[in-house]
């Protein structure tokens, strides 16, 4: 059997050599989180890190991870959605159907750590998902606020929240 790191653990998996990580995480190793968009590279859903790079997990062949790298998916990021990114997107309620937070926040987690101040720019460059929703000013407002320690004023955003209140 082959053999991933997948959020610090090494798991066991079974498959084609030309399957694609998304599928070895979704179908044999029951992590969900990461999502199919288009399968083409395009959108985003899928991304996943691997030693610390996005990356579309969609086209890249489960086989060609080598044991020895670090998989993480939406479910390692934070165990309990306390990832600084995490608890912006829920502050600034930036998800409308969701489907592809999970990869956005991955590519945010990712930007911010490779660059914990990011500019304007280097978020237009790094933040290539796509919301068919339309979120990308929640987006980056909540890229923002992380950069900004948390606080949601950083964000230069007025949103009024289903339970009346602001931020």
């Amino acid at each position: 059997m082959a053999k991933l790191n997948v959020n610090g653990k090494v798991r066991e998996y079974k498959a084609d050599p030309g399957t694609p990580l998304l599928w070895v995480l979704r179908e044999q190793l029951g992590l969900t989180g990461t999502k199919y968009g288009c399968g083409v590279a395009l959108c985003g859903a899928c991304t996943v890190h691997i030693n610390g790079v996005p990356t579309r997990s969609c086209v890249v062949p489960a086989a060609s991870v080598k044991a020895s790298a670090k998989v993480v998916t939406i479910e390692g990021l934070s165990p309990n959605g306390s990832h600084p990114v995490q608890k912006a997107w829920d502050k600034l309620d930036v998800p409308q159907c969701g489907f592809c937070q999970s990869g956005m926040i991955m590519a945010a987690a990712a930007l911010l750590k490779a660059k914990p101040n990011p500019t304007d720019a280097d978020i237009n460059e790094a933040m290539t998902n796509i919301c068919r929703c339309g979120t990308y000013n929640r987006v980056r407002a909540a890229i923002k606020v992380v950069a900004g320690g948390g606080d949601t004023k950083s964000a230069g955003l007025s949103i009024q929240h289903a339970d009346g209140s602001l931020t």
